[in-house]
């Protein structure tokens, strides 16, 4: 059988969930620093980060100035997803205050170009993602439509169960993906184009363009997904794991 890694932030995030599930961080308590971490689990401060950060985009977690700390709210936190409002780590790279997300999960199928990069047959239908992001007085800020691979979905839980639930009656929360991805052993490579698209004169403002594909350690595409955005509101933020 072909095993895969796991990143070590994967098991530090674990072994602290587990800590905090069994009540030996006590809800509200402060955590130990990112040095004592470090040397507890032999591993790098940039690793401890990351793991930490997990923890935050699961509601088991909050820093603030002084510190993290056991989050006091999640009596229950292996049945739901709490998510900070802000953080869009998929699909998007834009932060945008007081803006409006509404997204949308369909099954269908696509064009036979894309079909093929997916690895999927004409005509079979696979999981797509659509979001907008809307300004306060509805102006689009940013949309993105992701494409999900077969072997994406087989490889997955989290999306595979969309396949038995209706997806589109739901408004999906697909955050996590990438450690969901993480989580499945799968090493993940993100290769992106990024280019401009000029309004007219009396036309829309220029939007910046993003192209990613995401691959797995063996090649396999997983994702594909197009994402634009107004150019005076883009942000684009990267962030690396050693």
């Amino acid at each position: 059988m072909e095993r895969h890694a796991t990143p070590l932030y994967v098991h530090v995030a674990e072994a602290l969930r587990q800590e905090l599930a069994r009540g030996r961080i006590a809800p509200g308590s402060r955590l130990p620093s990112e040095r004592e971490l470090s040397r507890r689990h032999a591993v790098n401060r940039q690793t401890v980060r990351s793991a930490l950060q997990v923890l935050r985009d699961e509601g088991r977690v909050v820093t603030d100035r002084r510190g993290t700390f056991a989050a006091r709210t999640a009596e229950h936190p292996d049945r739901v997803t709490v998510l900070p409002a802000r953080r869009q780590a998929f699909p998007g790279g834009a932060e945008t205050h007081g803006a409006v997300v509404r997204a949308a999960l369909s099954w269908e199928p696509l064009p036979a170009a894309l079909a093929t990069r997916l690895a999927l047959l004409p005509g079979e239908p696979t999981l797509v993602h659509r979001q907008v992001v809307l300004n306060p007085d509805g102006t689009p800020v940013q949309r993105a439509e992701s494409r999900f691979s077969r072997h994406a979905l087989a490889r997955i839980p989290e999306l595979g169960r969309y396949r038995r639930v209706g997806a589109a009656r739901h408004q999906p929360d697909l955050r996590l993906l990438y450690h969901w991805m993480h989580r499945a052993g799968l090493q993940v490579t993100h290769r992106e184009s990024v280019g401009v698209t000029q309004g007219g004169n009396d036309g829309p403002a220029a939007r910046l363009v993003v192209h990613r594909v995401v691959n797995d350690q063996h090649g396999h595409t997983l994702e594909i997904t197009d994402i634009d955005f107004m150019a005076q509101e883009a942000a684009l933020t990267y962030e690396f794991d050693s």
